[in-house]
């Protein structure tokens, strides 16, 4: 892949599509095709993209085009590559393909690979809200990472993909797909999670003069600035860090009785804290296991109620 002007089909125009799309056309690059199972979804992103070559069937990708972004659903990946292997209007040679699962490594690709094409993972450590519109996504993708594998031309052509977006590549071990994929949950769905006990919480609280977002941010921003500053064990504060086992018994109480469905949460996360402030060696293990008995305890006495609020 050189830096000339390079002819791109997008299958798949979801979120991730479109916003891979924008950002290469305002580059230079030529959006030349647009792919979906149903021709509005085409229709759609190619408008949005302003392609004018939208439909449904893979035959609809130009002769000359030299790169393929497979965007579709993680199940789509393989199926599609089989569908796109059996093409005999493209020049595979000459071509690359990648898909952005997290899941999946560039073997999905094989096909394509079987057929001379550079093939690799090129998967975008962002968050893509099904409810935001592209234009909200697209302003996030400058300096992002990549997780990305393949073999070594598949991992030029990641690279040079990363920096036409703004981004930069890091190599995932194949065997270690699903790992890194389960690490990007615990970054964007657990955090999104955290914040909605915290949401609930404050609504328990029924405060009023301030959003949930409006009290705990500086509190918020400030744990990210100390972590980023030092480490998640130097920046650990708190009663866990302090050997408070009175304080979290407490906490478990009040919560089992305000917000019972939240006791699973604070337990597990209590256990986490419990192994930060270990390796902090703000605590003993003769202490850890007071926590770690508290908790069993209070599961055993008290368990959570399964009814809503």
């Amino acid at each position: 892949m050189t830096r000339n002007r390079w002819n791109i089909a997008i299958v798949g125009p979801g979120k991730v599509g479109l916003a891979f799309g924008k950002v290469l056309r305002k580059r230079g690059d030529a959006i030349t095709a647009v792919i979906a199972r149903s021709a509005t979804s085409a229709l759609r992103g190619g408008k949005y993209l302003r392609c004018a070559n939208t439909g449904t069937q893979l035959e609809l990708i130009p002769g000359d085009a030299r790169v393929v972004l497979l965007t579709v659903p993680h199940s789509s990946i393989e199926p599609v590559a089989r569908d796109l292997a059996r093409l005999t209007h493209l020049s595979f040679s000459g071509m690359a393909f990648c898909h952005a699962s997290g899941m999946l490594s560039a073997a999905a690709l094989a096909p394509l690979a079987d057929q001379g094409a550079t093939v690799a993972s090129f998967h975008p450590l962002q968050t893509f809200p099904r409810d935001f519109p592209p234009e909200k996504i697209v302003p996030t993708l400058p300096g992002i990472w990549y997780g990305v594998d393949g073999d070594a031309k598949g991992l030029r052509f990641a690279k040079q993909l990363a920096s036409r977006l703004g981004g930069k590549t890091v190599v995932i071990p194949t065997e270690m797909r699903e790992y890194y994929h389960a690490a990007c949950v615990v970054a964007s769905n657990h955090l999104t999670a955290l914040l909605g006990v915290l949401e609930e919480m404050h609504r328990a609280l029924d405060l009023s003069g301030a959003t949930y977002h409006e009290l705990f941010r500086p509190i918020i921003e400030t744990t990210l600035r100390n972590v980023t500053a030092t480490s998640p064990v130097r920046a650990l504060s708190g009663p866990v860090a302090r050997g408070g086992t009175e304080t979290i018994g407490r906490h478990l109480e009040t919560i089992r009785q305000h917000t019972p469905e939240l006791l699973p949460y604070y337990a597990a996360m209590t256990l986490a804290t419990v192994r930060l402030a270990m390796a902090k060696e703000s605590i003993d293990e003769h202490r850890a296991a007071e926590f770690r008995g508290l908790v069993d305890a209070y599961h055993s006495l008290h368990p959570p109620s399964d009814k809503p609020r």
